[in-house]
Order: C-alpha cells, then structure tokens, then sequence
C-alpha cells in the first residue's frame, strides 16, 4: 500500500506553513487515492501533535478523511486514512 509521508520537523514553528502543508497532502492523497498519510510532528512537548489534532478536527477538513490512528508504539507519528 502506497502512502505519503509528511515530517513536520523542518517547519514545527511555522504555523502557516503547517496549516499549508497540511492541506496540500490532504489535497494530494485525495486526488491520487492514496489511503494513508503518515504524519510526523515528532515527540517533543507534544504541542505541534495537539496542533495537526485540532486542523484535522476542522469540519472544512474532517470530511476529507475516514479516521486519524494515533501510533502506539511511536509517540511521534499520526497516520491519517482515507477510504475510497
């Protein structure tokens, strides 16, 4: 199974550009029905994991996706499905 991979280390304190970016994969698992997006705001203070929680929880966002899957056994990593 194919996915997309985005690490959120390189802008962790860049709110717009997260919010950009974000919304870019989002759009681009969507439209090459990729079913998995795997996220990396890293384990840090937890602060910028809260923050990818909140923009996907936005109604605008959270039809676009099936389900989020917190990593159990990797606290810094979100995996985002899509169903198509």
């Amino acid at each position: 199974m194919s996915k997309l991979t985005l690490d959120l280390h390189p802008i962790y304190n860049q709110t717009k550009n997260i919010d950009k970016s974000l919304t870019e994969i989002i759009d681009d698992a969507i439209s090459k029905k990729i079913k998995l997006i795997e996220i990396i705001p890293g384990k840090g203070s937890g602060q910028l994991k809260k923050k990818v929680i909140r923009f996907l929880q936005q109604p605008s966002i959270k039809g676009k996706y099936h389900r989020i899957e917190k990593n159990s056994d990797n606290f810094g990593k979100l995996y985002v499905h899509f169903k198509f």
